[in-house]
């Protein structure tokens, strides 16, 4: 599957986090994702895009306000997986979270998402 494939998915589930009211989330999330997608995210697995429509609302919501997700790395995309860097930041210098998404691609879409926030710890 060529890069810019995976790209297309990857910015497409990351614009449903930037759409500019929570109506467009899931159709935006229908463009990128299988209905049958895995999301394994910081509070476990969850199966299916109404789960990760609820994970991205939940965002949305952030209580510091409505941030804004960015990708901040090239995709890299060995066969089937691909991985990028993002970054989430909430208005007036708030709460700015970080970290790395890998994700499998099936069709052209997104069938399993593994989020990792933060930076992992330095090994002692």
């Amino acid at each position: 599957m060529p890069e810019e494939t995976a790209q297309s998915a990857i910015d497409t589930f990351i614009s449903a986090f930037n759409a500019s009211s929570d109506t467009y989330v899931i159709g935006l999330l229908s463009q990128a994702l299988t209905s049958d997608v895995v999301l394994w995210g910081p509070l476990g697995r969850s199966e299916g895009i109404e789960a990760v429509e609820r994970f991205v609302l939940d965002i949305r919501r952030h209580p510091a306000g409505t941030g804004t997700m960015t990708r901040c790395s090239e995709v890299d995309m060995p066969d089937e997986w691909a991985r990028y860097e993002w970054a989430f930041v909430t208005p007036a210098d708030g709460p700015r979270l970080t970290g790395t998404d890998i994700v499998h691609l099936r069709r052209s879409l997104i069938d399993q998402i593994i989020v990792f926030a933060g930076e992992p710890k330095p090994s002692s």
